[in-house]
């Protein structure tokens, strides 16, 4: 059998496919907000969060501490939000806002477990830094998914680039080797990893960009987020846009970037995101990318004109 077969239709691994596949229904994301920061915005390492970073650390469409408090009660609030949805009963607990293993084993334990206890949720997913990730972590890991065999436990790593230089520029904070050394401790307590890409960050070419992918089919990354760079207000970036250094990336050199990396990308790795979420009320650039739905129309169409399809360019003999 084909690795196709299982893309219900389309030409790449879907999250939405995956799911269907595994669970045999469509699960929804909860984002949530369980009050972390990150070191690289409470001093350990700076203050100012990465370039591209705005204040609300990725966690904009988090339910708000503010008026949920406890996980279980955002989880609430969030899935009343689902209510009018046909399809699908369950949902995954997103732990996206900041750095969500940049904290003490045990708080993170009592927040995780909250989520897993939800009848709900399906699982829980972790966004953080490969640098925020510990042996205590990885084994409080391995003990939640003993603990609840029936559900799933992911990390979401925000990668960005394989370059030094780049990553430099960004002010990302650590090396490549960081990445590569959590990627492989996680691997080995088979904790899948989804690893975040941004395309079209300074001064990166088109290889730069491409490499960073074969880079994670050699690492074996389990999923991948591809996003674009936003340009939102209040970042070191928008500084840059404003004086007019940094130029976004338009739609058609976007999708065809995205398209290219689907090509490199192995078969069996999981497409998490094919575009990003910028806030209407921060963004600056490129406004095209508010309306995404056209944004994913336009990469299907291209893909079907391209007769293109992940891991095409993996699978030659």
């Amino acid at each position: 059998m084909k690795a196709s077969d299982n893309w219900h239709g389309r030409p790449y691994y879907s999250l939405d496919a995956y799911l269907k596949n595994t669970y045999g229904e469509k699960l929804y994301k909860i984002a949530v907000d369980a009050g972390f920061t990150c070191p690289n915005r409470d001093g350990t390492l700076g203050y100012g969060g990465c370039l591209f970073c705005s204040a609300g650390g990725s966690g904009e469409y988090a339910v708000k501490t503010a008026m949920h408090p406890s996980v279980a009660r955002q989880l609430a609030a969030g899935a009343a939000l689902f209510g009018h949805k046909r399809t699908g009963q369950r949902f995954i607990a997103y732990f996206q806002a900041y750095t969500n293993t940049y904290g003490s084993p045990s708080r993170l334990r009592l927040l995780y477990e909250e989520a897993l206890r939800e009848p709900s949720v399906a699982g829980i997913s972790i966004a953080t830094r490969p640098d925020c990730i510990s042996e205590n972590i990885v084994t409080l890991l391995v003990n939640l998914m003993g603990k609840f065999p029936d559900k799933f436990v992911w990390v979401e790593l925000g990668l960005q680039t394989i370059h030094e230089r780049t990553a430099d520029f960004i002010r990302r904070g650590y090396p490549l080797t960081v990445y590569d050394n959590c990627v492989a401790m996680l691997r080995e307590c088979h904790i899948p990893v989804v690893t975040h890409v941004i395309l079209g960050l300074p001064q990166e070419s088109r290889q730069d960009m491409l490499s960073t992918i074969d880079h994670l089919n050699q690492i074996g990354t389990w999923g991948v987020k591809l996003q674009l760079l936003h340009v939102l207000k209040d970042t070191g970036l928008a500084k840059l846009y404003e004086q007019g250094c940094y130029h976004p990336l338009a739609l058609e050199d976007y999708t065809g970037l995205v398209i290219d990396c689907l090509e490199r990308l192995l078969p069996h790795i999981v497409v998490h995101r094919l575009t990003g979420d910028g806030p209407a009320n921060l963004l600056l650039a490129p406004l095209w990318s508010l309306d995404k739905r056209n944004v994913l129309n336009t990469i299907h169409h291209t893909m079907k004109l391209r007769s293109a399809y992940q891991g095409r360019l993996t699978l030659r003999p």
